[in-house]
Order: C-alpha cells, then sequence, then structure tokens
C-alpha cells in the first residue's frame, strides 16, 4: 500500500526512465528523436502512461499506444521491487475495463511470462489485431486521479 498510481501525469517522465541504462543492455532505442515522437503522440491522445510513485519520486512505469482496442505495451521500468509489476497491473485494470483485446507486450520474457503474457502464434495474433484495430476509437477513459495501489488489489 506504499505506491500511489497515476495515469498521463508524468509522460516523458517515464519514457525517459525507460531508455535510462540498464544492467545487462547495451544502449536504448529510445532515441531523443523516438521521445520526441512519442510525446506528441501522447499529445495528441495517442500514447499513455501509468506512473507508479513512492513518497512523491517516480519508481516505476508504463507506456504505449492504444489504437482501437488494442494497446502496444512500449517499455516499462522498475527503480523500486514491485513497481512494474504495480504499473501493469494498473494498466491491465485500465484495459479491461474498457473492453481492450489485446495487450502487445512485443517480446517475450521471464519477467512478462510470470505476470501472466503468453506468446500467441503470428496468424492468430494478426487475426486478433485487425479485430480490435478495427475499431476506429482513441482511448480516452484514464482516471484523473492518483489512487492507492492497494486499490488495484481484489478484496
Amino acid at each position: 500500500g506504499r505506491f500511489i498510481v497515476t495515469y498521463n501525469q508524468a509522460f516523458a517522465r517515464v519514457i525517459r526512465a525507460c531508455g535510462e541504462p540498464r544492467r545487462g543492455q547495451a544502449g536504448t532505442w529510445i532515441t531523443p528523436d523516438m521521445l520526441d515522437a512519442f510525446c506528441r503522440l501522447h499529445d495528441e491522445g495517442w500514447a499513455h502512461s501509468v506512473e507508479v510513485w513512492a513518497e512523491r519520486r517516480l519508481v516505476g512505469g508504463i507506456y504505449g499506444l492504444a489504437i482501437g482496442r488494442a494497446f502496444f505495451g512500449e517499455s516499462m521500468f522498475s527503480r523500486e521491487t514491485n513497481a512494474s509489476k504495480t504499473a501493469m497491473l494498473a494498466l491491465c485494470r485500465q484495459l479491461a475495463a474498457h473492453d481492450f483485446l489485446v495487450l502487445d507486450c512485443q517480446l517475450v520474457s521471464p519477467h512478462l511470462l510470470s505476470l501472466g503474457a503468453s506468446p500467441m502464434p503470428r496468424p492468430e495474433f494478426a487475426r486478433l489485431l485487425a479485430r480490435a484495430c478495427s475499431q476506429r476509437t482513441r482511448f480516452s477513459g484514464w482516471p484523473d486521479e492518483p489512487h492507492a495501489a492497494a486499490d488495484l488489489v481484489e478484496t
């Protein structure tokens, strides 16, 4: 219960944190041009972020694109244990509440598999995306107010 979750309140900070150096990785694809492009997409209502805070410090987050009823997760980060898991849970709750059909995680990793992600055969994925993206709506139902991460847990 020590985390606070917000949505779209620190988009540029989340994407910058996702681009910071990580152990075991050489470099990042999040270049200044990519940062600018995603910030423009955020300003236009296509790109979104979930922020996780502890004692007013940004400690975790995730960002991506919402197209129709598909969300394309681009990257996530964590500076404290369970912060990225909290961001993923908050994102999944919002997507489920708005009848999204898919959250594309892009790459298979042990971390994402531990959170419930599962690989999908390409033809099946393409059919799902065609259905999800054909609904030409933009997601606009992000909560405006911060809330305690404990609120995400079902009782």
